[in-house]
C-alpha cells in the first residue's frame, strides 16, 4: 500500500463564513509529508468544515490552500484524488447494520480502479484492527474501533493525505493516546495526516519533531462557541444560529466547474 510519500500542504490565510457568521477565520500552517498536524476547537469550532475544504470538499470564502502544488479550491478535484476522510458525521459515518467485511468490500468498489491483492489486511493492519473479528456488526464495535475502521476504510484509496476528524470524541483518555499513536504512526511511515481534537491532553503521549499543535481554531471576535451569538455545528449540534456540515456542503461546493484538465 502506497504511504511512501506523502503530499505538502500549505494554507494561506483560509477562511469560511456564512450568514450565520464565520466558520473559521485566517487559517495559516504548512504541513509537510510524514507529519502529524493537529487543529483544536469545541463543538461547533469549525472542525469538520476545515478538514473539507483541505481535502478539495468544501470551497473557502477567503484564502488559498495547495496540496501537493495543487491550488484550491481551483484543483479541488485532483486534491480529492490523492486525499481520504476519516469518519464524520453527516459525511461519511458507518452503517450500523453492516458488518466490518461489508464495509471494506464497499471500500474497495468506491475505489473504482483495481485494488493490490490483500490490500484490505493492509489497511485493518495499518489502522491496528489486524485481530478485529471481520463478520462483527458495526454496532457492536467499540467507539475506538469505529474510529480506527474510519481510518482503515479511508486508507483503501491508498491517499497521500488523510484528514481524521474529532480523534478524541468518545473516547477514554487511554483510548485516545491509542488513537494518537496509530495517526502518528501512520505520519511517521510518510502519510501527510491532519487531524481535529477538541481536548488534546493525550496527544503528548505522540508528540515529537513530525507533531504540529494544537493549532487553535478561530472564528473572529464575537463569534463561536463563547461569543454568545451562535455557532456553526460540525458535529450534528443545534441551536440558534447553527449551520450543520450537510448545509455548508449545499451551500459551498467545490470549484470543479473552474478547473481546468
Amino acid at each position: 500500500m502506497r504511504r511512501a510519500t506523502g503530499a505538502r500542504v500549505r494554507a494561506e490565510g483560509v477562511t469560511l463564513a456564512t450568514r450565520e457568521g464565520p466558520v473559521y477565520t485566517g487559517v495559516e500552517f504548512v504541513a509537510r509529508p510524514g507529519t502529524l498536524t493537529v487543529f483544536q476547537a469545541d463543538s461547533g469550532g469549525g472542525r469538520s468544515a476545515l478538514l473539507l475544504t483541505l481535502t478539495g470538499r468544501m470551497r473557502p470564502s477567503e484564502g488559498t490552500v495547495y496540496v501537493d502544488g495543487h491550488e484550491l479550491p481551483r484543483r479541488a478535484r485532483r486534491v480529492r484524488r490523492i486525499s481520504s476522510l476519516g469518519l464524520m458525521d453527516d459525511v461519511n459515518a458507518l452503517d450500523e447494520r453492516l458488518r466490518v467485511r461489508e464495509h471494506l468490500s464497499e471500500g474497495l468498489l468506491l475505489r473504482m480502479r483495481p485494488a493490490a491483492r490483500g490490500l484490505a489486511d493492509e489497511v485493518m493492519e495499518a489502522a491496528d484492527l489486524g485481530t478485529l473479528d471481520r463478520r462483527t456488526l458495526v454496532k457492536d464495535l467499540s467507539m475506538l474501533e469505529r474510529r480506527r475502521l474510519g481510518v482503515a476504510l479511508a486508507l483503501l484509496a491508498e491517499p497521500r493525505l488523510l484528514a481524521v476528524d474529532d480523534v478524541d470524541g468518545g473516547l477514554s483518555g487511554e483510548h485516545r493516546a491509542a488513537m494518537w499513536l496509530t495517526l502518528a504512526r501512520l505520519a511517521a511511515e510518510g502519510l501527510t495526516v491532519i487531524a481535529t481534537c477538541a481536548d488534546a491532553e493525550e496527544l503528548d503521549t505522540v508528540a515529537g519533531q513530525d507533531t504540529r499543535g494544537p493549532i487553535p481554531i478561530r472564528q473572529g471576535p464575537g463569534h463561536g462557541p463563547d461569543g454568545g451569538e451562535g455557532t456553526t455545528g460540525d458535529d450534528g449540534a443545534t441551536g440558534p444560529g447553527t449551520v450543520r456540515v450537510r448545509d455548508l456542503l449545499g451551500r459551498r461546493r467545490d470549484g470543479d466547474d473552474h478547473e481546468q484538465a
